[in-house]
């Protein structure tokens, strides 16, 4: 089969992916074959490509976005030619104190789809039965992808905020997930107040149905009930942090972020407000988000890339030179 391996990590601009014919894997029990057809491109996969993730596998196959068919493996839960989607957790081991408690995505032991075993800029990929979710029929291949992780983690960065119907939310950067993020915002009747960089993105930001759009540095004109980062940048979280009423939630939704300025607790702090990281996703989160996403027609804004050209949408996502989402079709 064709897929695109990461043998060392470099900077993008290198195009590090080798696009190249490798060995068609098998599925052993547990376990199904799909046949790819879309994969969403993730910031993430740009840090395990870059080696801001440290590289746990020469030649790992980046991707964790999946849209794919059945086709071996199939069990009476998961037909031949069932279309499921595969997202970032690609399984954990069910044994461990967070597992055990219904907090699977802090699980010990877990397994990453496209960072410990081989994801979906490819052809072919075999992934646990038990972590795929039959995709509905209102959600398209290409649409569906980048509701796998951007979607499903924007989502649950909603709940760990403790966003309610009608707060007033800030979202600090409005890319892929962001840009999904706001559609269930503006379903649950939220007032959504965007600072991000980029002309594009704000426009975008407009016109998705935010109140106030800004840049990355100004300050929204009300004080906010929560607020997530969506920027792997310190000084985005400072700055969201600074825009919160008394009691309100900052949700960083970033697998790496470069630092965390000294900031003054008595100002930014203070006041009952709170600092939360967003780690991984559940099942739970999945089903519940591809529900929501189904009842309201989330369609994403998408780039599509061929599998030839795995290298560029990671371009695109580090420069963000697109609006929405970059999506490899296969």
């Amino acid at each position: 089969m064709k897929a695109a391996t990461l043998t060392s990590p470099e900077e993008v601009s290198k195009r590090p992916l080798r696009i190249a014919d490798v060995k068609t894997p098998q599925p052993r029990a547990g376990k199904v074959l799909l046949r790819i057809r879309a994969c969403g491109v993730c910031r993430t996969d740009l840090h395990i490509v870059e080696g801001e993730l440290p590289p746990l596998r020469a030649g790992i196959i980046p991707g964790h976005q999946i849209v794919g068919e059945v086709v071996a493996g199939a069990t009476s839960d998961l037909p031949a030619g069932t279309r499921v989607g595969v997202s970032w957790m690609g399984g954990t081991d069910g044994t461990c104190r967070y597992c055990q408690s219904g907090l699977e995505n802090l699980c010990d032991s877990p397994t990453f789809t496209g960072y410990t075993v081989d994801g979906g800029y490819a052809e072919y990929a075999v992934v646990r039965s038990d972590f795929t979710f039959p995709l509905p029929d209102q959600l398209d291949d290409l649409h569906a992808a980048p509701l796998l992780c951007a979607g499903i983690i924007g989502f649950r960065s909603l709940r760990v905020a403790g966003v309610k119907h009608g707060d007033r939310v800030g979202l600090f950067g409005f890319g892929a997930s962001a840009h999904l993020a706001i559609a269930v915002l503006r379903a649950w009747n939220c007032e959504v107040y965007v600072s991000t960089r980029g002309a594009s993105h704000r426009r975008l930001a407009e016109s998705l149905g935010a109140v106030w759009v800004g840049s990355e540095t100004d300050k929204p004109p009300v004080e906010l009930d929560c607020a997530v980062t969506f920027a792997p940048s310190g000084d985005v979280v400072i700055a969201a942090l600074g825009s919160l009423r008394k009691g309100g939630v900052v949700a960083i939704n970033a697998i790496h972020l470069d630092r965390i300025p000294q900031f003054d607790y008595d100002r930014l702090l203070w006041g009952e407000r709170q600092l939360r990281s967003v780690t991984n996703m559940t099942r739970a989160d999945a089903r519940d988000f591809l529900k929501v996403a189904s009842a309201i027609g989330l369609k994403p804004k998408v780039t599509t890339f061929p599998l030839d050209q795995a290298n560029e949408s990671l371009i695109a996502v580090k420069e963000d030179s697109i609006d929405g989402a970059a999506v490899v079709i296969i």
